[in-house]
């Protein structure tokens, strides 16, 4: 059975249960549950590699100890104990400051419910879990699956979508950002972490020594305010072999900037934090008079310049909208020109975000250091196949892909090779000046890319065009009739 048919099961099952009540309810209730079974595996592991280990969960709630066995406890008195000892011990556990483990528990249990509240459905919940074996290395790769099937889950689920990146541009902004080991990469607003988890993969191309895998254990930080994707994304990095992950949560913007000092910058930061809503009432105030917004993005960015080091770099989405100088999101476009080389700018086409927000959206790369005098913008050309369309588009269904970045990733360092030059353009900081910090700006090739194709090439694009036209008058024909 497929990894998403288990979770479609196991979704289906909840689905009879009268405590659970939409997919976001859902998704809580299997993350908390695929944390303590990945915990647990885990665990296994570290009492074979070290003999003195001690588990932070009381012997009776771990998991292997009430949910292992399929013809374990159920009904009542599942609902009974997990109601009644499983939570109210792992929300209170009792910890000291050292004990890392310990006190990661109990953080993540803070936030998390049962919603279930019909015992025997739990069990059969839990027997659908335990057909998946994190111990083995086939197994543990389906986690992969499985979180992207959440994650797809995530954004049908209302608002719960706003936690989710496509992987295919948190890979991209990673590659180009290029982490190198030892380099603090932060997320300060890392939902899921998928750019963490892209991170990691990448580095651990490098790691060749136990020195090596101590180092890559430091260098990941995240920072996510909800308790759902926070718990995904501990849950993640734990099955990837990140024995404590670093992730706090926080709200990043609660933390006077002021306060901010060079024990809390970082070399790196990738990001996409939320934009087209505001903060609550007052964390505003957390930061300079001349920045104060309650536009979400716009205090991420004044953040981020505060948190990277000399010669720090990042790598962000933002979402296009005009700047006006003397406003604050023109003041702080002002700072980052004047203190950071915002050297590009990659527009992405309409859809990327879709379903849950249809805002165009740009990726900022710069570093720490220097002023910006030139930006070089790329205008990513939406996939061939997509041009056909009436209203050419990503979509839910048709996301964007990471080899569609494969032009970029070629382009990034011969960026005056004439085969770019549809897609390219350099403009100056004096001119984006000019422009009142307007960075916003449209393709001014105009790219016609039947200009570079072969008569026979365009042949067959009016073919499929044709055709599919001619489908599509006959099917309004039939349902006339």
């Amino acid at each position: 059975m497929s990894i998403s048919t288990t979770i479609k099961s196991i979704q289906d099952i909840m689905r009879k249960d009268a405590g659970v009540d939409g997919d976001a309810q859902r998704i809580s209730q299997l993350v908390w549950m695929i944390f303590l079974k990945v915990f647990d595996a885990k665990e296994e592991e570290w009492e074979l590699e070290d003999d003195t280990y001690k588990s932070p969960i009381p012997e009776r709630l771990r998991w292997r100890n009430w949910a292992a066995n399929d013809e374990g406890i159920t009904g009542e008195e599942l609902l009974d104990f997990i109601n009644n000892k499983l939570f109210p011990q792992l929300k209170n556990l009792e910890v000291s400051a050292d004990d890392k483990k310990a006190v990661l528990v109990r953080d993540l249990f803070s936030d998390a419910y049962n919603y279930m509240k019909h015992g025997a459905l739990i069990r059969q919940v839990i027997n659908k879990l335990n057909e998946i074996d994190f111990h083995t290395t086939k197994d543990r790769h389906l986690f992969n699956d499985i979180y992207e099937q959440i994650l797809r889950d995530l954004q049908s689920a209302g608002n719960a979508g706003e936690y989710y990146t496509p992987r295919a541009v948190t890979q991209f902004i990673v590659d180009m950002i290029n982490p190198k080991l030892g380099e603090v990469v932060l997320d300060p607003a890392c939902g899921t972490g998928g750019f963490l988890i892209c991170t990691l993969e990448n580095l651990k191309k490098v790691v060749k020594s136990v020195d090596q895998r101590a180092k890559l254990q430091d260098c990941l930080r995240g920072i996510e305010k909800k308790p759902l994707p926070h718990l995904l994304a501990t849950t993640n990095l734990i099955l990837h072999d990140i024995e404590v992950p670093n992730i706090k949560h926080d709200n990043s913007l609660s933390k006077p900037i002021r306060d901010i000092g060079p024990s809390d910058q970082v070399d790196i930061v990738v990001t996409n934090p939320p934009f087209g809503g505001a903060e609550e009432e007052g964390i505003e105030n957390n930061f300079p008079s001349l920045f104060r917004t309650r536009e979400t993005a716009d205090l991420f960015l004044v953040l981020i310049m505060r948190l990277l080091r000399d010669e720090g770099r990042c790598g962000i989405v933002l979402p296009s909208s005009p700047i006006d100088e003397g406003k604050v999101k023109g003041r702080i476009f002002a700072k980052l020109f004047e203190e950071f080389n915002l050297h590009t700018i990659v527009r992405l086409p309409q859809g990327v975000f879709s379903p849950y927000t249809d805002i165009s959206t740009n990726l900022l790369f710069f570093e720490k250091g220097k002023q910006t005098k030139d930006i070089w913008y790329f205008f990513h050309p939406i996939r061939e196949e997509l041009t056909h369309l009436n209203n050419p588009r990503y979509s839910k269904t048709k996301p964007i892909r990471i080899e569609e970045f494969e032009l970029e990733k070629e382009w990034w360092n011969n960026r005056n090779d004439k085969k770019f030059s549809n897609y390219c353009i350099k403009i100056s900081a004096d001119e984006i000046i000019k422009r009142r910090y307007d960075l916003w700006i449209e393709n001014p090739n105009n790219v016609d890319e039947t200009e570079n194709m072969t008569s026979k090439e365009i042949i067959e694009r009016l073919e499929k065009s044709i055709n599919k036209n001619v489908q599509l008058l006959e099917k309004i024909k039939r349902e006339l009739k």
